[in-house]
């Protein structure tokens, strides 16, 4: 049987959201995926531009959300969809992705998964009754070199893990542009449509993702400090928090989007009893390990020394630069591998998600109250 690309609608990514451009070029780039209908603004013009720039058939360019899924439904199982992605803003996930889910289709959704743990718990139990797979963009952890960081931090290269540090710096929201009507800051500074957090949510999320991903450890609690520092901004743009691992690691996480002058400065640094790592996500290619009894190394991805499976996450030879996009693609080949049955594929799924929400409601807890700490979990403090 001839082995076909798996076809995709999507939500959102109108013409001007960037983050829709870049799921479509993620999910082409190695012939996994077909874009094949989308509802991409409520606004009929764009919406109708962007299907007409994309080369859809204009009879599946959909109004909405709802109108694409009951018309897919209504095809034949060989010409419908498989997924789609939601790529909306944050507090259109929940409804959208359980909606796909009743419908019978996959689900890659933009993080954070919802606004709320309580949206989050609705998502997984939507996942659990459908029987069909939801993927979050958690595409960081898709880097090879982080793929080889956490399977040597997994190995036991460093001995026990003491110390997780992580940031993420852009300077991108310094300015007030989300009231001068930039449409990305304004949405994302918007309570009603964002969420909690911010900075928190936006990227504050990734941090803690790679965090947990690459260590393998949890963050058992928080002590926050949120901050917006832009007058009138409703949330946070800038997030520093202490972290607790089980275990006994200690760590430290910072994410602000008013550090001026940065563009993407996410960073990792994990040590543990013998040596340690270190990655950067505008160095990609790079991971440095430090020790305590021999020189530094630097591993290069594509190159020697690498884990089984960490070079097939590369698409060309070692010192062609690859990175956000390609990362990106990871993500949607090991979706399509999982919803074939094909074995040894992975992806940040519903329990990624149930955690990161977690994550920042115990954070806006802890920085509102006076506790010193707090639990990530339902409600637990101390």
């Amino acid at each position: 049987m001839t082995r076909r690309a798996l076809r995709l609608g999507m939500a959102g990514g109108g013409e001007g959201a960037f983050i829709g451009a870049v799921h479509r070029m993620a999910a082409a780039l190695d012939g996994e995926w077909q874009l094949s209908a989308g509802a991409f603004s409520t606004d009929a013009g764009r919406n109708g531009r962007t299907g007409a720039l994309l080369g859809l058939d204009p009879q599946r360019v959909y109004a909405s959300v709802d109108a694409m899924l009951a018309a897919e439904q209504a095809l034949p199982e060989d010409a419908r969809i498989d997924a789609v992605a939601i790529v909306t803003p944050n507090h259109l996930h929940a409804p959208m992705a359980i909606a796909t889910l009743e419908a019978g289709f996959h689900v890659l959704c933009e993080k954070p998964m919802a606004i709320s743990v309580a949206e989050a718990e609705a998502i997984a139990r939507a996942v659990h009754s459908s029987d069909r797979r939801l993927a979050l963009a958690f595409t960081y952890s898709a880097y090879p070199l982080v793929e080889e960081a956490r399977l040597r931090v997994a190995r036991g290269d460093f001995g026990a893990i003491r110390l997780v540090q992580v940031e993420y710096l852009q300077g991108w929201l310094s300015l007030p542009i989300d009231n001068d009507g930039d449409r990305q800051a304004e949405w994302r500074t918007d309570p009603a449509r964002a969420g909690l957090g911010g900075c928190l949510g936006d990227i504050g999320t990734h941090a803690f993702h790679l965090a947990e991903h690459v260590s393998g450890l949890r963050v058992e609690s928080v002590s926050a400090d949120l901050t917006a520092h832009v007058p009138g901004r409703r949330l946070d743009d800038d997030v520093s928090a202490l972290l607790r691992f089980n275990g006994g690691a200690r760590g430290m996480l910072k994410a602000s989007q008013v550090a001026a002058g940065e563009e993407n400065g996410l960073k990792l640094r994990i040590h543990g009893e013998r040596g340690g790592l270190e990655w950067s996500q505008m160095e990609p290619n790079t991971l440095v390990l430090r020790w305590l009894d021999r020189p530094a190394e630097m591993v290069r991805a594509g190159g020697p020394g690498l884990h089984d499976g960490v070079g097939g996450m590369t698409r060309v030879p070692a010192g062609h630069p690859e990175g956000y996009i390609e990362a990106f693609a990871n993500l949607y080949r090991g979706f399509a591998r999982v919803i074939r049955g094909e074995a040894g594929a992975a992806f940040p799924g519903v329990a990624d998600g149930l955690r990161t929400m977690r994550f920042i409601e115990a954070m806006v807890d802890n920085a509102g109250s006076d506790r010193k700490w707090t639990l990530i979990g339902p409600g637990e403090t101390l």
